[in-house]
């Protein structure tokens, strides 16, 4: 039985609390908040107790924490739960600096520490099933992939200006899936990139639609595109081109039916966000944890990936704002 500590009880922090009550193989002990009301609110429904941050990380019932609190917190918070020897799951992205995660890989190592960086996207069974017949060699050789992911909206801007840019905040996940997807790492990173949805991102210092290609040592070639707006719901495909095939992930949508009429074929809009979406690979990825922990297996993605990851999102802000390609 894995003994969870829950550090931030917010939409994310709500979905793994469910995911931990969904497992017969751990229990959550305990929840944080910087503010008491959703605290106090989790506990009620998953019968936990309500702690201080730090109360949690020293706990001898606790055994591991899951980290969903603001990005900007996420290094102190490393650094104290590695201390402790507590198993960390954090969410992505680990810190918005990647020498600050090289901090936070040295922690972690130094203490011997399991730690999964939560690209939950690597775990949904669509894009699972996807790698996984890539690595049985499908389509042949991997040649080129190509990366959607907009929005159905923007968030607040005040939530913009601390997020760390579209790069670090959003396509940090699909910087993991190409990763995931190639079987190597890129070697050069070029960005371009816009405000078209909201001028006032623009002012903030970001931008709000934007396109990154990457490219590998042997010349593979993956084409990202973001966007913070999508008045379809929330877009979210994959596409791999091999030397003998294809293979595509398409969006999920509301539901299955199709209408036909003398005016065309109708069918639903896309799911509307990531919780609906990424339901059934929040709860895989809490799952796959857990069972790392019972078995003594290493989890992954691993901090070493967040890393990785979080090079290419500084890549691809150094490329917006050279308007060159960038080496990694």
């Amino acid at each position: 039985m894995v003994r969870f500590g829950l550090l931030g009880c917010g939409r994310i922090g709500q979905v793994h609390a469910r995911a931990i009550q969904a497992s017969a193989d751990a229990k959550l002990v305990a929840v944080a908040d910087a503010f008491d009301a959703p605290a106090q609110a989790l506990a009620a429904t998953t019968g936990a107790a309500v702690r201080e941050a730090a109360a949690i990380i020293e706990g001898d019932d606790i055994d591991a924490v899951i980290i969903g609190t603001p990005t900007t917190t996420h290094f102190d918070l490393i650094h104290q739960a590695a201390r402790a020897k507590k198993a960390i799951f954090c969410e992505k992205p680990v810190d918005l600096s990647s020498d600050r995660v090289r901090d936070c890989v040295k922690v972690v190592n130094e203490n011997g520490v399991m730690f999964l960086t939560a690209f939950n996207r690597r775990f949904d069974p669509n894009f699972a099933n996807l790698q996984s017949r890539i690595a049985g060699g499908d389509i042949g050789d991997v040649e080129l992939v190509t990366i959607l992911s907009r929005d159905p909206s923007p968030p607040p801007i005040d939530y913009i200006r601390t997020s760390g840019g579209l790069f670090r905040d959003m396509m940090i996940h699909d910087l993991d899936m190409a990763r995931f997807i190639l079987g190597e790492e890129p070697v050069t990173v070029f960005a371009v990139g816009s405000s078209l949805v909201d001028p006032e991102i623009g002012k903030a210092g970001d931008v709000d639609t934007a396109a990154v290609t990457l490219t590998t040592e042997s010349g593979k070639i993956c084409q990202i595109s973001n966007s913070r707006r999508a008045a379809y719901g929330y877009d979210q495909r994959l596409e791999v081109h091999g030397s003998k095939g294809m293979l595509r992930a398409e969006n999920i949508l509301e539901n299955t039916v199709e209408m036909a009429t003398q005016t065309g074929f109708a069918r639903a809009p896309a799911q509307h966000f990531f919780l609906e979406r990424y339901e059934a690979a929040y709860l895989a990825e809490v799952t796959h944890f857990i069972d790392c922990l019972n078995n003594g297996r290493k989890p992954s993605p691993s901090i070493e990936d967040g890393l990785r990851a979080q090079i290419l999102a500084d890549a691809a802000a150094k490329s917006l704002e050279t308007g060159r390609p960038v080496s990694v």
